[in-house]
């Protein structure tokens, strides 16, 4: 990541010099709209902000950052048409269910507006909506790696902590786990809100439920951190296979600890500030990557976890 930082600053020097000293119409400045679907009272997406600072910072360009407080997507929807309606350079927006938001999409596209997806979504999914890119960790495709991973290590039944079950890419993580594993999904997946507290009463009602469960998957900090807490509970942190997408300052602390196994790090930092560079370099330069960015799936261990233990929470 380090490297990636130094990399960058470099590289984004004489395109900031090129924002000031530009005279001609290349991309003097330039301004985009970053959308998500997280409610304010989500950590994980501190890494996603950081790296949209960054990156405008770094490309000499003005990014801002909106969201639905309470996660709610209709709400994101009248989010985003606020922000076409404004006439930005771009927007970036997370495709958290396609049937609520591909019309606004679709509607800022027809008004000129540039549009890539991040985080959630499809690349499949990003064409047919009329944007220029996809930049995530396909969550079907992680979710599937994480089970057949899983089923390497012996685990033949689980617990999914949903905790944000409206949203389709949640599920799909879900389901793609359950098919790595070769088992039916069925009652395996718990819809356990984002409230911390009934979050773990939910898993610890489960586990006394259905005690012959293998392991348990949750989807990010928000699931993960009262799971932690439940485990040790009920005394089966540490004997319970525990695998989590995503990383953040407790995550870590389980990995290390040997309560978690793994922690799938689909890069949010690379999901913010990627399509930040990508937007500026085209509107500057016509310039365009012939493809999608897959920023994840990666697996975290307890082995190399320095550099992810100095930056988590930040741009990890």
């Amino acid at each position: 990541m380090s490297k990636l930082l130094a990399t960058a600053a470099i590289a984004a020097a004489p395109f900031a010099a090129a924002t000031t000293a530009s005279a001609d119409g290349h991309g003097d400045n330039l301004t985009y709209v970053l959308v998500s679907h997280a409610p304010d009272s989500d950590s994980w997406w501190n890494t996603v902000k950081n790296g949209v600072a960054l990156a405008g910072e770094q490309m000499g360009v003005t990014v801002e950052y909106r969201n639905p407080p309470t996660g709610d997507l209709a709400d994101m929807a009248r989010i985003i048409e606020q922000a076409a309606a404004s006439q930005p350079d771009g927007i970036i927006t997370t495709l958290a269910d396609f049937d609520v938001l591909k019309g606004p999409i679709m509607a800022a596209v027809d008004q000129g507006v540039d549009v890539i997806i991040m985080n959630s979504g499809t690349p499949a999914q990003a064409a047919e909506v009329g944007a220029l890119m996809y930049v995530g960790q396909p969550e079907y495709d992680a979710g599937l790696a994480a089970g057949q991973r899983a089923a390497r290590d012996g685990v033949g039944s689980f617990l999914c902590v949903n905790h944000y079950i409206s949203s389709p890419s949640s599920t799909e993580r879900c389901q793609g786990f359950a098919d790595g594993l070769g088992v039916d999904l069925g009652n395996q997946m718990i819809d356990s809100g984002q409230d911390p507290a009934e979050i773990k009463n939910r898993v610890l009602a489960y586990l006394s439920a259905n005690p012959e469960t293998d392991a348990i998957l949750t989807l990010g900090p928000t699931s993960a951190d009262p799971t932690l807490l439940a485990l040790d509970e009920n005394g089966m942190a540490g004997d319970i296979y525990f695998g989590t997408f995503d990383l953040g300052e407790e995550i870590v602390n389980g990995i290390k600890a040997g309560t978690i196994n793994w922690g799938i790090d689909q890069q949010p930092f690379l999901q913010a500030y990627l399509p930040v560079v990508v937007l500026a370099n085209y509107d500057r330069y016509g310039v365009l990557p012939g493809n999608n960015i897959n920023s994840g799936p990666g697996f975290v261990t307890a082995d190399g976890l320095e550099k992810v233990e100095e930056f988590a929470g930040e741009f990890r």
